[in-house]
């Protein structure tokens, strides 16, 4: 595969390690297989023992628990340039499902060539560690937020987030980009019903503080936004790491 299917994991790593030519000839030559997979399918389920390691090349996954209950909580939005499973070479077994939110190509790299490109050390080893770190760091504003924030503070710095990480990797247009969840979804994800997210939409867009239509979100003044969602985004780490 070329190297422009793999453009935004190559973006993605270059942000926490300088790569060199050879790093990104190394990454554009890695051998791997593509899917199409649809809206709302499991990727991986819970339990299982994938032989490869799943890459988002374009669309939207998330990782999920389901309660015995059968209540969902969405742990993690998955987009371009984002690996779903690097962590599976070391534990072997999956402890949650891998859903797609919209329909998603995903490259599937053999297990071992990832336990090879972390073995082997160096800098892309480096940036997978700083990628696998960053999710960490993800996972605990998200919980800083289902714990803390209120309804629309939680919701406004989703949408904050997502807007720095899709521009990261040239999947979003200024403040604008593409929202293939269902309210459900949303719902799953910040821990509110159905009617809370609808209600909590509308008043975000009566603040003016964005639109959303035909699935397209647009944030009307990105600062303005930032500030009511008390949004700092140091736990993204986007800043250029040093060699």
């Amino acid at each position: 595969m070329g190297s422009s299917t793999l453009e935004p994991f190559i973006r993605k790593l270059e942000i926490g390690a300088e790569l060199s030519a050879e790093d990104r000839q190394r990454l554009s030559q890695l051998t791997f297989q593509t899917k199409a997979i649809g809206s709302h399918e499991d990727v991986i389920k819970e339990g299982d023992r994938p032989d490869h390691v799943h890459l988002v090349l374009s669309g939207f996954a998330c990782r999920y628990k389901v309660l015995p209950g059968g209540d969902r909580q969405i742990l993690a939005w998955l987009v371009p340039g984002d690996m779903c499973d690097l962590h599976i070479s070391i534990l072997g077994e999956m402890d949650h499902t891998i859903g797609t939110l919209s329909p998603c190509q995903m490259a599937f790299i053999p297990r071992d060539i990832i336990e090879e490109l972390t073995l082997a050390g160096g800098t892309i080893c480096r940036a997978l560690w700083w990628a696998t770190l960053v999710d960490e760091a993800i996972l605990r504003e998200w919980l800083v937020g289902l714990g803390r924030r209120t309804a629309d503070r939680r919701m406004a710095h989703l949408f904050c987030e997502l807007n720095l990480r899709l521009l990261s990797v040239g999947a979003a247009t200024g403040d604008s980009f593409d929202l293939p969840a269902t309210q459900d979804e949303l719902g799953d994800t910040l821990g509110l019903s159905t009617v809370h997210v609808n209600r909590t939409l509308q008043h975000l867009r009566e603040d003016k503080f964005l639109t959303l239509t035909s699935k397209r979100l647009t944030i009307l003044d990105r600062l303005r936004l930032e500030e009511f969602a008390e949004f700092d985004p140091n736990y993204l780490h986007l800043d250029k790491r040093p060699h």
